[in-house]
């Protein structure tokens, strides 16, 4: 069914339309080399998926800075696997991956075709946690930066989803109201009831399956936006 008097759509950008774990992989692949880091990539990777989630809890929670995320994720994820590391390798590591992070833009499936769909309607604007430095990056290699009226990211605001301050901040910005808009993205928790929290309609973007309340729009690709917009 579809969600009637919208006029603005929301979209995280991490895990919803840049798929950050296969371009994570492909960046730790060429870095690991680069810095002639023998390790089994899978199993690293297998190890640093989780901790970089729980790190990222820790971030949008300001439990954390953002260079305590950046060192502990990498050293959590090395003494994981076994594989001694010096600390000025690991902060060397840190900054090697930001670098070549955006040299790989690989979005999921459908990305183009949901956003020129959506183009010819509504306003589209993004708000994402992930750091200023790099998320536009993300959106201009990727060629679908023209696709977004105004970003928003944590760092200019201050405070990270599901924070209210920063769902406010990016409807200030989009000259929208939270009974106009839409928010749709990965994460339950900073997307999905921060916006929901705010007065905004929400979709989840569920790849993983989870289990969360049943009245919750749900997609699990992108061109299934169409059913509500």
């Amino acid at each position: 069914m579809k969600i009637e008097g919208i006029t603005d759509v929301f979209f995280d950008l991490d895990h919803t339309l840049w798929d950050f774990d296969k371009n994570s992989a492909l960046a730790f692949k060429k870095i690991l080399k680069l810095n002639n880091i023998d390790v089994d990539i899978n199993n690293f990777l297998h190890h640093y998926v989780s901790i970089n989630l729980k790190y990222w809890k820790l971030y949008r929670e300001e439990k954390i800075e953002k260079k305590a995320l950046r060192f502990g994720r990498l050293n959590d994820a090395f003494s994981a696997i076994g594989y001694q590391v010096k600390e000025a390798v690991i902060y060397k590591l840190a900054d090697d991956y930001i670098r070549y992070l955006t040299t790989f833009n690989h979005l999921f499936e459908n990305t183009f075709e949901i956003l020129d769909y959506l183009n010819l309607n509504y306003n589209l604007h993004i708000i994402t946690n992930g750091f200023d430095e790099i998320q536009y990056k993300k959106l201009t290699l990727s060629n679908i930066d023209k696709y977004f009226k105004t970003v928003t990211n944590s760092e200019m605001v201050g405070v990270k989803k599901p924070n209210p301050k920063i769902f406010n901040f990016a409807l200030e910005s989009a000259k929208s109201n939270s009974s106009q808009s839409v928010m749709i993205g990965d994460n339950y928790e900073a997307d999905i009831l921060g916006a929901k929290n705010i007065g905004m309609e929400v979709v989840f973007f569920d790849i993983h399956n989870e289990i969360v309340n049943g009245n919750i729009k749900r997609i699990d690709n992108l061109i299934q936006l169409k059913k509500f917009l």
